[in-house]
């Protein structure tokens, strides 16, 4: 199977899958001398675990991270960094129903064709739990980038049809863990959580979508002519389960703008080139021009729903698809840690990338 891997300088390549013995990541390129925090680490996959509230499923995993190698005196060795995520609440008999049948929206039908089987405990491989890697590879990536000043925030901005009416920058990112939804915004949040406990109740699941920033970055990050800086957040957003779509800056409503209305005037603040508006989402040529990246990605409703559905088995014959196992009605809460892990770990890429730009 090729694409395990993702990143050229700052280069992570996860394994393991839903209901096998564990969840790993190997990350390749991490400097020497890097302090890590291990509570940090664990901090970050407490955001992610299952069962951390009423509205998200209720498997229990701890997802404590093993370092199996590259760190010594909590020190980063320069060699590869191994990490594990043991799996210990596995229910697979929870799948068994559906080892020969398809599930309408799940991956089953395609991995069997492509591979000729598939692990259907879960989904296997293509289960969201192997996000839980790329969480804890992306905690090492933000201490590496923190180092250069430069942070990353995501929360969730709408669930369904309720949409939070405030951008990024009218509100307080301390608010975003205060409640289950990661909304930072009360209001908002108590109805988002009423909607999902609702949908849940039904049986059913709901999408939404997530607003992530990235402040502090330098001018300069960014590889023209393909690995532009959006493209590979973009790669990175859309490689998370259940995501349906990915836009920064001014994004699809920017096309109501004229050219005039749209374009981001520079001026000289107290000697640093700024832009007076950032239409551009920080990025203008596929460059960081040093103004924040923000950016919104879609997910789609979970494709588990706790009812029956046709569909057909894997020699074509009708069957009846039922919903069991434990799973999330709605992903955007447990997917906010993934999407600041992705964005963090494209920065790390393209810092150390961005040596090599100049002497």
């Amino acid at each position: 199977m090729d694409g395990n891997s993702f990143g050229k300088a700052f280069k992570i390549s996860t394994f393991g899958e839903s209901h096998g013995k564990g969840i790993g990541v190997i990350i390749d390129g991490c400097p020497a001398g890097l302090a890590i925090d291990e509570a940090f680490i664990q901090s970050e996959m407490q955001r992610r675990k299952p069962g951390q509230s009423k509205i998200v499923t209720q498997r229990k995993e701890e997802d404590e991270v093993e370092i199996l190698s590259g760190v010594f005196e909590n020190k980063s060795q320069g060699t590869p960094i191994g990490l594990l995520i043991r799996n210990t609440d596995q229910k697979s008999n929870d799948y068994s129903h559906i080892a020969t049948s398809y599930r309408p929206s799940h991956a089953d039908f395609t991995y069997d064709t492509k591979y000729g089987s598939r692990d259907y405990r879960g989904g296997g491989r293509s289960s969201a739990r192997e996000t839980a890697a790329r969480v804890a590879a992306g905690a090492i990536a933000k201490l590496f980038i923190a180092q250069n000043k430069i942070s990353t925030f995501a929360y969730v901005s709408q669930v369904g049809n309720i949409v939070l009416p405030f951008s990024y920058k009218e509100i307080d990112p301390a608010l975003i863990e205060s409640n289950p939804v990661r909304c930072p915004n009360m209001e908002y949040a108590e109805k988002m959580e009423t909607l999902i406990k609702s949908i849940k109740k039904d049986g059913d699941t709901i999408g939404g979508v997530i607003t992530g920033v990235i402040k502090g970055l330098p001018v300069g990050l960014g590889e023209p002519v393909f690995d532009k800086l959006h493209a590979e957040l973009g790669k990175a957003m859309l490689s998370i389960n259940a995501c349906k779509g990915f836009e920064y800056g001014s994004g699809f409503e920017g096309v109501a703008l004229k050219g005039s209305q749209h374009n981001d005037i520079f001026k000289n603040h107290g000697g640093q080139i700024v832009t007076t508006t950032n239409h551009s989402g920080g990025i203008q040529g596929g460059i960081s021009n040093g103004m924040d990246v923000y950016f919104k990605v879609a997910f789609k409703p979970v494709a588990t729903i706790m009812h029956d559905q046709s569909s057909i088995d894997n020699m074509g014959n009708e069957a009846i698809v039922s919903g069991k196992g434990r799973h999330d009605p709605c992903v955007l809460p447990r997917a906010v840690p993934i999407v600041e892990a992705m964005a963090a770990l494209v920065i790390a890429d393209f810092l150390l990338r961005n040596r090599l730009s100049k002497i």
